[in-house]
């Protein structure tokens, strides 16, 4: 039984008094330990699957298992890390920051809180900053106070929306190697949004190709063969130009190898 489990999933949303489906029929699934990234053009319904995931928007059809579990609503099961990064209290320490959420859900009393909250600051890098205050930090170190408040909640699945798109080029390179180090020593499970074809293949064990509006998987890429270090071989490039012609240019008739 994988970890996750979306099957059919549709869902709609009413827009000036009539309904817009945002995704039809979309179907995959997560295994424990794994990496899965949602890739798709803008307005494909990726950022809305993400949310459905996490029990903020309810399917119009299809069903959603964690652990073979149906899912109906948020649950620190599942956590949240968006590109909105910058919006964490800034009267609170990145100490205090990561601590909240533990506190607010009453998952852990106050000692255990800030113990969780220095061992996921100490795994993200941030060790020297943790009772530094928000303005201090640059937009990379903020994100990361965003990953390691997720990581101190112990999620069973991480779900990252876009988590770089607002960074500068070199930032994101670091924050994507920083991601990657992070789930090989911590082992948690990743949903990933993005619409970058080269950041899909880097992050990815596998990649779901959604069409464009409503969105509709596409096809189904292994991309275990590919990471930072190979991002500029004919082979990557390759990997890229199929991924293209998938989502844009072929109607592909089964999985993708």
């Amino acid at each position: 039984m994988p970890l996750l489990d979306v099957h059919a999933l549709t869902l709609d949303y009413v827009a000036e008094r009539r309904r817009v489906r945002a995704t039809d029929q979309v179907s995959f699934s997560l295994d424990d330990g794994e990496r899965l990234v949602l890739l798709g053009p803008s307005g494909c319904g990726k950022s809305s699957l993400l949310k459905a995931v996490a029990g903020f928007v309810k399917p119009s059809g299809g069903r959603i298992l964690l652990d073979g579990e149906g899912v109906d609503g948020p649950g620190p099961d599942r956590i949240v890390v968006f590109q909105e990064y910058d919006q964490l209290p800034p009267w609170k320490t990145v100490r205090e920051n990561v601590a909240f959420p533990l506190l607010a859900s009453r998952r852990a009393a106050k000692a255990e809180a800030f113990a969780r909250a220095d061992a996921a600051i100490e795994q993200v890098g941030l060790g020297r900053f943790a009772e530094a205050y928000p303005h201090t930090l640059s937009g990379g170190m903020k994100q990361r106070v965003a990953i390691a408040r997720a990581l101190a909640m112990r999620p069973r699945v991480l779900l990252m929306d876009e988590p770089f798109a607002a960074l500068d080029a070199l930032t994101r390179r670091r924050m994507q190697e920083e991601l990657l180090a992070l789930a090989q020593e911590v082992g948690f499970s990743l949903l990933f949004v993005t619409h970058s074809i080269e950041e899909a293949l880097v992050v990815g064990h596998r990649i779901v190709l959604l069409s464009a509006h409503p969105g509709r998987v596409r096809a189904e890429f292994d991309s275990r063969a590919f990471g930072l270090g190979g991002a500029g071989s004919s082979s990557f490039q390759a990997a890229v130009q199929q991924i293209h012609r998938l989502l844009f240019d072929e109607a592909p008739e089964g999985l993708a190898a």
